[in-house]
């Protein structure tokens, strides 16, 4: 899947792609919210979800490694 056909996919189907063909790489707590990192083919996806209900509240996708900034220090590299 390219990242301009997940962007058009509904919320719904957005979650579905990315909990059967996303890796979970890292995560990160914001004020009221959690960030999963997941590594899809050919592009990364947040998804932002609420501390009280688990619910995811957004996803944001890309595919440059600049955005990978804030979980650089969470991500294990092994050799």
């Amino acid at each position: 899947m390219k990242l301009s056909e997940f962007l058009v996919l509904p919320m719904d189907e957005k979650r579905f792609t990315v909990l059967k063909e996303g890796v979970p790489i890292a995560q990160r707590l914001l004020d009221q919210q959690m960030v999963f990192l997941f590594q899809l083919p050919s592009f990364y996806v947040e998804t932002y979800c609420s501390q009280q209900t688990k619910a995811i509240e957004e996803y944001r996708a890309y595919y440059k490694p600049e955005h990978l900034r804030p979980y650089l220090d969470a991500i294990r590299i092994e050799e």
